[in-house]
């Protein structure tokens, strides 16, 4: 069988070119596979991040023939022995062949407020949470902060707007706690402001690349879109948020 060639960036952020090797193919090969041969028998200086090679730890991110993909989970007979070109996601900064800068993720991380539930009222009877909420719960945490979906989004990619959207995977994130039925923080003008939710127009890019299939667009930004402009544009329940001064309770 001929050898499977591949085209992967190598450089930094002065510079680089897509370098071919010819890796011989093997049954149930991945893309990552063919990248560990290439680190083993043509250039141990090329860099890649990885680490459970399972689709769970989300490291492995990279521009598959242009399409955002877990290399991972990617595999190689899926494109009948046509070239096949790596290259590291576009949207944050390069360190290094395959390897990028995510912490700006991280910084994002730290400023959203987090799980907020109300003190426990002494004799109360044990709270229980109905099979509806933890389903809808579950979907968000099955996130595994590939930031697939961060690299694919337009506001990031194509318009540079870290500064002023916090992206698709952090409207997971915040959707998890505003639709935790025990939250009792409203993140509603985080949204409106700094999260820049208004940013985002719908175009649904970002499921098409998540591995786990998370609804991101339908489950979690509508839905927050939703409760900023309840909380922003309706006189009622803006009153009712100036006074209260808690999130007022809301199912999806």
């Amino acid at each position: 069988m001929a050898d499977q060639i591949f085209h992967v960036f190598r450089g930094d952020a002065n510079g680089g070119d897509l370098k071919e090797y010819a890796v011989p193919p093997m049954e149930g090969m991945v893309v990552l596979d063919a990248i560990h041969y290439i680190q083993a028998h043509h250039d141990g200086t090329l860099a890649c991040r990885w680490n459970c090679k399972a689709a769970k730890c989300g490291s492995c991110s990279a521009e598959i023939n242009g399409k955002p993909r877990l290399m991972c989970k990617t595999r190689v007979d899926e494109f009948h022995g046509a070239s096949i070109t790596v290259r590291p996601i576009k949207v944050f900064p390069l360190l290094k062949d395959l390897v990028t800068n995510v912490s700006w993720n991280y910084r994002v991380n730290k400023e959203i407020p987090p799980f907020t539930p109300a003190p426990e009222a002494p004799g109360a009877p044990p709270w229980r949470m109905a099979p509806v909420d933890v389903e809808r719960l579950f979907e968000f945490r099955k996130c595994i902060e590939c930031f697939l979906c961060q690299d694919v989004c337009h506001v990031l990619r194509e318009h540079n707007g870290t500064d002023r959207y916090y992206g698709p995977r952090f409207m997971v994130r915040i959707a998890a706690m505003e639709m935790h039925p025990k939250d009792t923080l409203s993140r509603a003008d985080l949204l409106k402001g700094k999260g820049g939710i208004g940013y985002c127009n719908i175009t649904k890019c970002c499921e098409d690349v998540c591995p786990e299939g998370i609804h991101i667009t339908d489950n979690a930004i509508i839905p927050l879109k939703e409760r900023v402009a309840d909380d922003h544009f309706d006189p009622w329940r803006a009153l009712l948020r100036r006074f209260g001064g808690r999130k007022e309770p809301r199912g999806t």
